[in-house]
């Protein structure tokens, strides 16, 4: 394949806006789609990224502005459902992949990447890992193995089957404006006791950097497609040392209190029913029954050598501007 035309879901978000960079700078001409483009004004200033207000649920929609792309690359997810019909689990991590393959199919698309969780398992007790594991289903099994020639099977494609399909399973994703690291961050700062659900979960957290590397090098590469890899940094922390770790990097050390399961469970209700964004709910809980780290090291395909936290969080959790990192590494 000869991918020069990329169109991003989620290119606004997190990961989003580190991949759409990266993308870029790798001469690749991208398309953005987001319901506002308010929501992805980091990445509209980029040169060669076309940044289009979409309603990505639309199948029409997606026909429209798929047409004319070479690859689709799907970074949308939720960590917890909201009280709207783009809020719950099944129609963002379902749904919606559904409607990209079809999509890309409907337009002549032949390359998808497809970001999903590590742990993710349509079997799982988590409604989160659940759903993940049924669109990572879902869009691998419309996809081409590597050395399958796609002209030999036309009508495959046209039913939206044959697509060159890779999916990426991430532990938890860190970063200058990631929701986890920073999340405990503010914590610590403002409360001297920290209870804390599920102590001894085990995380291995990874660079936003090296997924975005990840999604930009398996773009072009045959090897990757019918593939499905999951992405972990260098070290595996439980939920308690990567707490302690925070407090040690912004000079907040605070006690800590590990909660029982059953503790544990009763904080992750009482959280899910305050009012404004949730910091943890059942389904989280639920999610951190399974140890979110990688039995292999970091794929060696992609070229990366994965980053280490202690590495790079001191550096963002001491600046005030979230994305002045991000401005350095564009140029601005």
């Amino acid at each position: 394949m000869n991918i020069k035309k990329v169109c991003v879901l989620g290119g606004g978000g997190f990961v989003g806006i580190h991949v759409v960079n990266k993308l870029g700078m790798a001469g690749y001409s991208v398309r953005v789609l987001t319901r506002t483009r308010e929501h992805a004004k980091t990445v509209a200033v980029l040169p060669d990224v076309e940044v289009v207000e979409a309603n990505i649920f639309d199948p029409s929609e997606l026909n429209q502005h798929f047409v004319g792309m070479d690859a689709v690359i799907n970074l949308v997810g939720i960590l917890n459902e909201e009280k709207t019909s783009r809020g719950n689990f099944h129609e963002v991590h379902v749904e919606l992949p559904r409607k990209i393959v079809q999509a890309c199919a409907a337009s002549g698309v032949k390359r998808l990447l497809h970001m999903s969780a590590l742990n993710a398992d349509p079997g799982a007790s988590s409604n989160y890992l659940c759903s993940k594991g049924l669109g990572e289903t879902l869009v691998l099994a419309a996809g081409m193995r590597h050395g399958e020639d796609e002209s030999a099977h036309p009508t495959r494609f046209i039913d939206g089957y044959g697509l060159a399909v890779t999916a990426f399973r991430p532990s938890v994703i860190f970063g200058r404006e990631d929701s986890f690291i920073n999340l405990f961050a503010r914590l610590l700062k403002i409360v001297p006791v920290l209870p804390l659900a599920s102590p001894g979960c085990k995380f291995q957290p990874v660079f936003v950097d090296d997924v975005a590397q990840a999604f930009v090098a398996s773009l072009n590469n045959s090897d990757t497609f019918g593939q499905s890899y999951n992405l972990c940094g260098p070290k595996v922390y439980t939920l308690r040392e990567l707490v302690e770790l925070v407090g040690a990097m912004i000079g907040r050390k605070r006690k800590i209190i590990d909660l029982s399961p059953r503790l544990s469970y009763l904080q992750a209700w009482v959280m899910e029913w305050l009012p404004g964004k949730k910091i943890m709910t059942r389904d989280n809980y639920h999610s951190m029954q399974v140890d979110s780290v990688c039995s292999d090291e970091f794929p060696a395909i992609f070229g990366v050598k994965p980053s280490a936290l202690e590495a790079v969080a001191p550096g963002y959790l001491a600046e005030s501007s979230p994305y002045q990192g991000y401005r350095s590494a564009a140029g601005r």
